[in-house]
């Protein structure tokens, strides 16, 4: 994996769509979602000012999550403590960072990097 501090949230966002079963939990200071061997994460646009984040049980609302692109100032990188690779979506608001949106995955960030699951999941993207 190249080691890699921030990037554009351009470029993070369709690498997550395609490694959608490498997350392992997202979250933002209002709601944490947790996958689970029966869950299935899905993405879409609300509007073309909003990213919508679903967790899927077949049919069924799990839980989901809002991002709003024009908030996000840059997507931080930094390895978890025990599993996986975080991935701070960061905003600028009164002269601080402040961390709006993270997802962590099992994985870290690579985009030559083939979209398949870990083996936790035993699928195909």
């Amino acid at each position: 994996m190249p080691v890699t501090d921030s990037l554009a949230l351009k470029d993070f966002w369709p690498w997550l769509a395609e490694h959608a079963n490498c997350i392992l939990r997202a979250g933002s200071p209002d709601v944490i979602l947790y996958d689970d061997d029966d869950f299935y994460w899905r993405f879409t646009h609300e509007s073309p000012q909003t990213l919508l984040v679903q967790l899927m049980r077949g049919k069924r609302l799990v839980g989901e999550m809002f991002v709003e692109p024009d908030l996000v100032t840059s997507v931080r990188i930094s390895p978890g403590d025990k599993d996986g690779t975080i991935f701070d979506l960061m905003a600028q608001a009164d002269g601080e960072e402040q961390v709006l949106y993270y997802f962590v995955m099992a994985h870290g960030f690579d985009e030559r990097e083939p979209a398949v699951a870990p083996a936790r999941h035993g699928r195909l993207h």
